[in-house]
């Protein structure tokens, strides 16, 4: 079997399973995964929640920040062109 068709087998069921193992640091019997069966089963699970599930809830999903543009000092807002401004002194 190669690696897509393995891939495009995993059910619900097995995704779950997959993440618990890594979450865990071992399988559902006890037994420990080894350090490379860690990494096939987060790859799978990262490959599974892009095919199957919104961004929001793929592993390590970070939601943006709105950005806000804080203007000039008189709370005026500008378009983005480059403009002089003078330098300021401070004593």
């Amino acid at each position: 079997m190669d690696l897509h068709k393995l891939l495009n087998s995993i059910t619900p069921e097995i995704y779950q399973n997959l993440k618990t193992a890594v979450e865990l640091g071992k399988w559902a019997d006890g037994n420990k995964l080894s350090s490379e069966q860690r990494q096939l089963c987060m790859q799978a699970v990262i490959a599974y929640e892009h095919k199957h599930l919104p961004p929001e809830e793929h592993t390590g999903y970070i939601p943006p920040e709105p950005h806000t543009y804080c203007g000039d000092e008189d709370g005026h807002e500008h378009d983005h062109a480059e403009q002089e401004k003078p330098i300021k002194w401070v004593e």
